[in-house]
């Protein structure tokens, strides 16, 4: 079974800075290819999920889709769509003003969705109104937007993560 983890970036990140790094590391050491697609052509949401829907993941079994900020919006948004296995979320950038989509159909059973108490860009509450709504397991960190601070802690958790969704 070929699995496939695609990193969203966010607004104004890059797709190859140290979390995507630390992320790609992680998925490599568990036998999944990684790919963090640059979307730093454009800050509308919209055309980053049809960028990311147009991509080619024919040869993969499975694709799981990690986000940050509005990564972590076009990752949901568009997880209906490719049928994926899985969504892992960092301060996802979900009912902002100039967001277009306001109700998710997420993955339920394998989603989650960590957000730093410290955040002054995304509100926390908005992570915490999504996974209410869904059900989903919300984990609140002691971080800022970025939760650059907390990487180590995300990194583990990914790796708990991914094999749990061969047992779900």
């Amino acid at each position: 079974m070929k699995r496939l983890i695609v990193y969203n970036h966010g607004k104004d990140s890059a797709p190859w800075g140290d979390k995507p790094q630390a992320f790609a590391d992680a998925a490599r050491r568990l036998g999944c290819d990684f790919q963090s697609p640059d979307y730093r052509d454009t800050t509308d949401p919209d055309a980053r999920i049809e960028k990311l829907l147009a991509m080619d993941f024919s040869g993969y079994d499975e694709i799981v889709l990690l986000g940050s900020s509005m990564g972590g919006y076009v990752a949901t948004v568009a997880a209906p769509a490719l049928a994926v296995k899985g969504l892992f979320l960092l301060a996802p950038a979900f009912y902002l003003p100039g967001y277009r989509v306001t109700e998710f159909n997420p993955p339920a059973r394998r989603t989650l969705v960590i957000h730093g108490w410290r955040d002054d860009i995304v509100p926390p509450e908005n992570s915490w109104k999504f996974c209410r709504r869904h059900r989903i397991c919300l984990k609140m960190l002691d971080a800022d937007h970025r939760l650059l601070n907390a990487l180590p802690a995300l990194v583990e958790e990914f790796e708990r993560f991914l094999p749990a969704l061969d047992v779900l």
